[in-house]
């Protein structure tokens, strides 16, 4: 089996989780997978939706991978999926992945801000990412998901479930947008990218001209509801 370190490569091996995670993105239609690699995930899309397209950096993988499922309907595109254009999607879709580590972030606003959303998110991810992003205590990439998704964890996958085996365990997010796109507009995730500038002190360090109430708050304590409503308060 061919690993890919550089690139934050690690194949998932067991079938009953792939199919949970293939299972959870839903069924039917089009299905966008992130990242295939050898195609262990892309198996289990395929046994489930009528199309899947799959987007691979590595074009040694891309290159291989459709003749591992000769007469599935599967189009392999070699490239970055930062850079793919989900605009040119007509019709509504899921999207699925193990994605790597280092670039969590971005993958994620990537596909919560596609000008055509998603309608099913399914990401497999570092377990401490996942649990950050539906924790009570926010950061501002839990604020930007729960201002533009409902989001819930799904089962936790353990590192030796993985080849090669990385240095944490891995968790399965489920994003499902909100089709009327955010529930705040973009001023309010400035502001709070202005409130965590520095996490560890209190509101009143970060923000100039912060109520009284809000003051003795650390960033992490206010929750999105909270922060439009000082946002509206102070601007």
């Amino acid at each position: 089996m061919t690993t890919n370190k550089s690139l934050g490569q690690h194949w998932l091996k067991n079938r009953a989780i792939l199919d949970e995670i293939a299972a959870l993105t839903g069924s039917g239609g089009l299905c966008v997978e992130i990242g295939p690699g050898l195609g262990t995930l892309t198996s289990s899309l395929l046994k489930r939706f009528n199309k899947v397209v799959s987007v691979e950096f590595d074009a040694d993988l891309a290159r291989k991978l459709p003749g591992s499922f000769p007469g599935k309907n599967l189009e392999v595109i070699q490239g970055d999926i930062l850079e793919f254009d989900f605009g040119s999607i007509s019709g509504p879709y899921a999207v699925a992945g193990n994605i790597p580590y280092y670039i969590t972030s971005p993958i994620v606003e990537k596909l919560l801000t596609a000008p055509n959303l998603p309608e099913r998110i399914v990401l497999l991810m570092q377990k401490e990412v996942a649990e950050r992003i539906c924790s009570d205590k926010e950061s501002v990439l839990s604020l930007f998901v729960k201002n533009r998704a409902v989001a819930s964890l799904g089962p936790v996958v353990p590192r030796e479930e993985f080849e090669p085996a990385p240095k944490v365990d891995s968790q399965v997010i489920i994003l499902e947008p909100f089709k009327n796109g955010p529930k705040y507009p973009d001023e309010l995730m400035d502001f709070i990218k202005k409130a965590f500038k520095n996490p560890r002190k209190k509101l009143k360090h970060n923000i100039p001209g912060v109520p009284e109430e809000y003051a003795n708050l650390r960033p992490a304590d206010l929750h999105l509801d909270g922060y439009n409503k000082l946002f509206c308060a102070i601007m």
